[in-house]
């Protein structure tokens, strides 16, 4: 028998480490790619982070990481009703009333009673003269709120529409986050691609919903046309991220709405000619979010993100990421940056 070659270990060495299984879970590749690296420890101009959620947060502690960050203001969307909502508004209004600024949450107590329209706009008011600077309709809404009768409430149901007529008698705009990314409205199988995420927390799925994720568009799209009067702040890039023709349509149609970019520098990194160009054309219209808890390595990748040109970074995400995936900066220009940054968010605060 002829005795293995070195080149028939090598062949036999490789092949039987080709034949090791490694859980998904444990593949964390690192990128061989060389390319320019820009630190940005501060933003060029002053930020407004319009849509975060900071009500486990103290703000003493939010403060230091915006003054490093160079954050001017942030506005709290809180997710408490009522007496708490009223509460939360001050905890951070007395802390810096020029730092912070509260949103909202829709509060559906009572949905099924038929004075529920009436008693949301007196609530309106009272968070209005507490300081509150805007309403948020999240997911439940299409997806979970039902009415008397147990149908589920749809987002255009015309018993809804007092409560954005009262916004805009108000002057405060109405945020929407009615949707999520296409993926959580897919199977959670080998072809979804923000499977592990998905796998973490099955309940951010929404496969087999009542309404698809196009039917919850269209149906929010129907209550921004009807309300010409009312500003919409539509979040996370209208919930379009994956599909921006279909954004660059509803700035077209709707001069009354403007979108944020929380939680969405993930599908805006990786279509980089794409977004760069809606950023050029809808400069006043587009708002910075982020979404996520403020820390300064956090922040520090949006504003690359949006500063610089570099080349396949980490996107800002949650401890899971959305995707196996990295993005590209969208090098914008100067007077780009000082209204998505704070001008357009200041003509809606009031």
């Amino acid at each position: 028998m002829t005795p293995p070659t070195e080149q028939d270990k090598f062949v036999a060495m490789v092949t039987a480490r080709a034949e090791v299984t490694l859980p998904l879970s444990d593949f964390q590749p690192r990128s061989m790619l060389t390319a320019e690296e820009h630190e940005i420890g501060k933003a060029r101009f002053p930020v407004i982070d319009y849509h975060n959620h900071l009500d486990a947060t103290e703000p003493d502690d939010v403060l230091r990481v915006m003054d490093a960050c160079g954050i001017e203001r942030i506005v709290n969307i809180t997710m408490q009703t009522g007496e708490a909502a009223l509460r939360m508004i001050e905890k951070f209004h007395s802390a810096s009333p020029e730092r912070f600024a509260t949103i909202g949450w829709m509060d559906w107590s009572g949905v099924e009673k038929t004075d529920f329209a009436s008693v949301t706009c007196d609530r309106l008011e009272r968070l209005v003269e507490r300081g509150a600077q805007g309403i948020k309709f999240w997911k439940d809404l299409g997806l979970i709120v039902r009415d008397g009768s147990g149908e589920l409430l749809r987002i255009d149901d015309e018993r809804l529409a007092p409560i954005f007529d009262k916004a805009a008698e108000l002057g405060i705009p109405v945020m929407f986050h009615t949707a999520d990314p296409d993926a959580f409205f897919l199977p959670i199988d080998a072809h979804n691609e923000r499977y592990e995420e998905l796998a973490a927390h099955p309940d951010w799925g929404f496969h087999g919903a009542h309404y698809s994720k196009q039917q919850l568009l269209d149906q929010r799209d129907r209550v921004i046309a009807r309300h010409p009067k009312t500003a919409f702040v539509a979040a996370h890039v209208a919930e379009c991220g994956e599909n921006l023709a279909r954004v660059t349509r509803l700035l077209e149609t709707y001069p009354n709405v403007s979108i944020d970019i929380s939680a969405r520098a993930s599908e805006l990194g990786r279509q980089p000619y794409s977004a760069r160009k809606l950023f050029l054309r809808f400069p006043d219209r587009i708002l910075f979010g982020s979404d996520l808890l403020p820390e300064e390595h956090m922040y520090r990748l949006y504003f690359r993100f949006l500063e610089t040109a570099d080349e396949y970074f980490e996107y800002p995400s949650h401890a899971s990421r959305q995707g196996r995936w990295n993005i590209y900066g969208l090098d914008l220009p100067d007077d780009v940056l000082r209204m998505v940054y704070r001008e357009n968010a200041l003509r809606l605060l009031r």
